[in-house]
């Protein structure tokens, strides 16, 4: 018999909140969502409103929220550059008072707390793969300053509310990851290139395409999530987590044309600022603290995520 536990998630109805959700309610949880729909949709969670564990409510979490709960995952706030430029002053906001209230809550509650933080704290990274250890290398008055100075200043406050308070913290620097949920306007490489593809349009390469990023489907990083909030109360990361095949952008355009028959040109534009020319993780602390590492390919991942994007524009 194991033991249910009273579970709130923040963004639970973004893209990776909303899989997270599914999965705590398969293992028997009770499931709050909390989520202010700025880029989270109730779609992405509309088969899990008839599960009577599971209860979502609209919140903003740079406002205090109390309930009951022993664990919270702090998944708030938009993470692409095209949601958190939008209106950069609130994405300050969502990660640095949304970690003060859920610390807060945290604290007040006595239960377990998990940050999701992001490799934009590592910046345009200097070292190559990026490791936990290596503390980055950012603009702070940047265009995504909002998002990676917020993020970083987050992970602060966790290790303050531990050191000061005792709190049980867990903090998970993300990787690029991809599936289905994600929004399909987001900017972001994979929902771009594959929604391009699906209407036979231009493919947009920002740059010459030789920039590598690693991608990791969404189910492999939910695991290493829950196998991170499980470990002994020693282990409060950061912890990276992505999958650390490298691929080129170039690569990942072709791989898309490929799987989805498109007529698809490639067109090369100008690369964003700050747009960091290399990502990819260094997965050895979460290989020896959790087990974990992605068993899930890249061609695997992508045609489970075509699917998606299919039935949502046919829709």
């Amino acid at each position: 018999m194991h033991l249910i536990k009273r579970i709130l998630v923040t963004g639970g109805a973004g893209f990776l909140g909303s899989h997270l959700c599914a999965r705590l309610l398969n293992e028997g949880h009770d499931v709050i969502c909390a989520d202010n729909f700025f880029t989270g949709t109730k779609n992405n969670v509309i088969k899990l409103l008839d599960n009577p564990h599971f209860e979502i409510m609209r919140h903003d979490v740079t406002f205090p929220l109390y309930v009951e709960v022993d664990e919270i995952y702090n998944l708030a706030c938009p993470a692409s550059p095209i949601h958190y430029q939008h209106d950069p002053v609130q994405t300050t906001k969502t990660s640095v008072h949304g970690a003060i209230n859920m610390l807060g809550l945290a604290k007040r509650v006595k239960a377990k707390i998990f940050q999701a933080s992001t490799s934009e704290v590592y910046g345009d990274p200097q070292v190559h793969p990026q490791q936990e250890s290596y503390w980055g290398h950012v603009n702070p008055i940047g265009f995504r300053s909002c998002y990676d100075e917020g993020k970083r200043c987050a992970e602060t406050l966790f290790f303050d509310y531990w050191r000061q308070h005792q709190l049980r913290i867990k903090v998970a620097r993300i990787f690029n990851t991809y599936g289905p949920h994600m929004h399909p306007n987001d900017g972001r490489v994979v929902s771009n290139f594959i929604v391009q593809a699906l209407q036979n349009e231009p493919i947009t390469i920002y740059g010459d395409g030789s920039q590598s990023r690693s991608f990791c489907y969404v189910d492999d990083l939910i695991e290493a999530f829950v196998l991170l909030m499980d470990t002994a109360d020693d282990v409060t990361g950061p912890i990276n987590m992505g999958n650390p095949n490298e691929f080129t952008i170039l690569e990942l355009a072709e791989k898309v044309i490929d799987l989805t028959g498109s007529k698809s040109k490639l067109i090369n534009n100008p690369l964003p600022t700050d747009d960091p020319t290399q990502r990819q993780p260094d997965i050895t602390l979460a290989k020896e603290k959790l087990g974990w590492e992605p068993k899930i390919e890249l061609e695997e991942g992508l045609k489970n995520t075509i699917d998606y994007f299919e039935q949502l524009m046919q829709n």
